[in-house]
């Protein structure tokens, strides 16, 4: 009878048992709904657990009855922990991981064309990632100006004081030498290039890549100062909705909207951006401080993928554009002989990029790029006009070869522009440019913490000849909180009437450039870093440092020359160089960081400091930042005294801003005070050189648009 009990217990504890052991799926994602395989899954205080799988999935079982903490972790994202209560009706969970910008060394970087994370290359790389272009989103939405000019060593340089059309400087270099891409491929220069920062908005970007100096070697001419490469979204397994509205307190209103989804085999991203911006003058001269704008783009990109090895990707840019800026009366339609000057810019923008990548194994790789863009834009003053078209094609392939130890990029491209100037002008600046070049580079850590990175590109442009470009870099990791680069290499520049000094003219009376009389601008540019990363006060605070030096000389550079009523370009007889240091300091603790930074440039030829290009730049952001909930941060930005072109010097200037922004689930509400203390030119010095019919303009070296607030809502569905 004893023994029949016993039995009959030990059967029912056994069942009871049984009964108590869970399963449950684990499936792991990002904050940008991507799919995370390889995330580790563990439950706290157990040996239960295991990876997910290439779907970012994983199942555990035999898990008991009770509260369970699971601990989920994945190189380059927040460690999260979720509490469960088991039994649960719950079959799968989704566990979402937050980028940690600690760990932002994980990241692959596109610019390189490597395999390896940022942490591994010799090539000093900056990346703003999709948290901080969130926060420059609600700072500006209609363009990516604001992303740029924060980043340390980067001037915006305004060219237009109707039209507010702006150039990037990179180490202060003028904005033809900064190589402007997208996905990797070179569709904003040439004529394009004096409205491209002001037409490309951030909201569908991933993230953005900055490598200063030069970088001709990957990219060939025009990458003097350094590459900006715009990396936009892919669409993912889980559908991506989102939209934002912003108003401005200077009559600014934008509305951007961006889909993606990933079907089986086949993929869709749409953007839309429609900006509608009024004239506006600040300063009560009578003339607008920001013109009026009427801006639509539209952003589709197909994918298709034949299997797990291959992509194909084919996208498409539309962007059309009015903005018109000068006399207020002739703005609102209402002139007079007295009030009659205007800017008016007119352009068009169309373009196709296809891509196809096939990994063809875990050690070779392919890829191929081909993008055709159409540029027309109508420059109408009252006494001259600039019209044209350009037409741009660029084509390459390259093979990729991986090893432990070493990785080797081959590459060949095709590049074509031409230029066509309307038939009726008094002066035909229209020219054809053919570039064809091969290129190669090599990473190889031929040490446990030494990497060497070089690289050899031989061009050959039908204009001006050959130019062979090699360059090099080496990245050592002394040990685990301190590493450097240091490198340098040639580049080259073909030239073209499409520069700042003649942006600045409207292109007024600005003659041609004839190849068989002019060489091309060419470079030798270097540049060394140290890196450090620690933490301090009990590891409660993050601290990383970062200090460059690097120095550019640019020999035969384009001088536009007064020669009666013409301007002429000339190649200079001296070289203009360029050098200085830059210092980056970040710490962080809990949920508050702190940004600090400090650029010295000194760009100098001749003797005289570069115009309208400021010594000493300082800037700080402090961040409060709470996951899905709260970021806020306030910013405070000084630029030291500049010469202007008639070598009087400026005073310098403090600008100031200070954002919040509160999330809800799905919804974002934000408010962002920009320059609340009110910094603008007209403060110092008045803009505007009679008569007011036909007025000059002065330089053009500090903020024209004063404190705007903005507002809006993001919504992400």
């Amino acid at each position: 009878m004893i023994k029949n009990i016993i039995i009959t217990l030990f059967f029912g504890l056994l069942a009871i048992n049984t009964i108590a052991q869970n399963t449950v799926t684990i499936k792991v994602i990002s904050d940008e709904k991507e799919l995370l395989p390889g995330a580790s899954v563990f439950i706290k205080n157990t040996i239960l657990g295991g990876e997910t799988n290439i779907d970012g999935v994983t199942t555990i079982n035999n898990i008991p009855n009770g509260n369970q903490t699971f601990i989920v972790s994945f190189i380059g994202f927040e460690t999260v922990e979720k509490n469960v209560s088991f039994p649960t009706n719950q079959t799968e969970i989704i566990i979402e991981l937050h980028e940690d910008e600690e760990s932002l060394d994980e990241v692959v970087i596109q610019s390189t064309r490597s395999k390896r994370s940022i942490a591994e290359i010799p090539t000093r790389i900056e990346v703003v990632g999709a948290e901080e272009l969130g926060e420059k989103a609600v700072m500006n939405s209609a363009n990516i100006a604001m992303v740029l000019r924060e980043s340390t060593g980067i001037q915006m340089q305004q060219t237009s004081a109707n039209s507010a059309n702006q150039s990037i400087r990179i180490q202060g270099l003028d904005g033809r030498f900064t190589q402007l891409l997208k996905d990797g491929f070179p569709v904003f220069g040439g004529f394009s290039s004096g409205l491209s920062i002001m037409q490309i908005p951030p909201l569908d970007l991933k993230q953005v890549e900055i490598i200063k100096g030069s970088s001709s070697t990957l990219y060939g001419g025009g990458a003097i100062a350094g590459l900006v490469n715009l990396v936009s979204k892919q669409p993912k397994e889980e559908r991506e909705v989102r939209l934002m509205f912003d108003q401005t307190s200077r009559s600014g209103s934008t509305l951007n909207a961006f889909y993606s989804e990933k079907f089986n085999k086949f993929g869709l991203t749409l953007y839309t951006s429609g900006n509608m911006q009024n004239a506006t003058d600040v300063n009560d001269d009578h003339f607008t401080d920001i013109p009026k704008v009427r801006s639509f783009s539209l952003n589709p990109s197909l994918f298709y993928y034949p299997n797990e090895k291959e992509t194909w990707r084919l996208n498409f840019n539309t962007t059309i554009e009015n903005r018109i800026g000068g006399d207020v009366d002739v703005i609102n339609n209402n002139p007079s002989p007295q009030h009659s000057f205007s800017e008016e810019n007119k352009s068009q923008r169309y373009g196709t990029q296809l891509s196809y990548t096939n990994e063809i194994s875990d050690d070779k790789s392919f890829n191929f790029k081909n993008s055709i863009s159409y540029f027309k834009r109508d420059l109408l003053l009252p006494n001259t006009q600039f019209k044209g078209k350009q037409w741009a094609t660029f084509t390459e392939a390259t093979f990729n070869l991986y090893k432990e130890k070493s990785d080797w990029v081959f590459g060949a491209n095709v590049i074509t522009e031409k230029f066509i100037e309307d038939k009726t002008a008094v002066l035909d600046r229209s020219y054809n440019q053919f570039t064809a070049g091969a290129f190669s580079q090599n990473n190889w850590e031929f040490a446990e913490k030494m990497t060497l990175e070089s690289g050899l590109r031989v061009d050959y442009n039908e204009n001006y000849g050959v130019f062979v470009l090699p360059r090099i870099s080496l990245f050592i990791k002394y040990n685990d909180v301190v590493s450097s680069r240091i490198g340098g290499g040639l580049g080259y520049k073909i030239p073209t009437i499409f520069t700042e000094d003649a942006e600045q003219r409207s292109y007024e009376n600005v003659l041609g450039i004839n190849p068989t009389n002019f060489d091309a601008e060419t470079s030798l540019g270097f540049n060394a870093d140290v890196n450090y990363k620690t933490k301090i006060f009990n590891d409660n605070v993050s601290l990383s440092f970062n200090q460059l030096v690097f120095f550019t000389r640019l020999k035969n550079s384009l001088l536009l020359q007064q020669n009666g009523t013409k301007y002429e370009f000339t190649n200079a007889s001296n070289s203009l160089n360029s050098y200085g240091a830059e210092t980056n300091v970040k710490l962080k603790y809990k949920d508050f960081i702190l940004f600090t930074n400090y650029a010295y440039n000194n760009v100098k030829m001749n003797g005289n400091q570069k115009a309208l290009t400021p010594k000493h730049s300082i800037g700080g952001v402090l961040m409060y930042e709470v996951h899905d909930k709260w970021r806020i941060g306030y910013e405070a930005y000084y630029k030291s005294s500049q010469l202007r072109n008639n070598l009087t010097t400026t005073p310098n200037y403090w600008t100031m801003g200070f954002m919040v922004m509160r999330t809800f689930g799905k919804v974002s509400i934000y408010m962002n005070f920009e320059n609340f203390t009110d910094t603008k030119q007209q403060n110092y010095q008045s803009m505007i050189m009679p008569p007011h019919h036909n007025p000059g303009f002065t330089d053009i070296w500090a903020p024209t648009d004063g404190f705007i607030f903005n507002t809006g809502i993001l919504i992400t569905l």
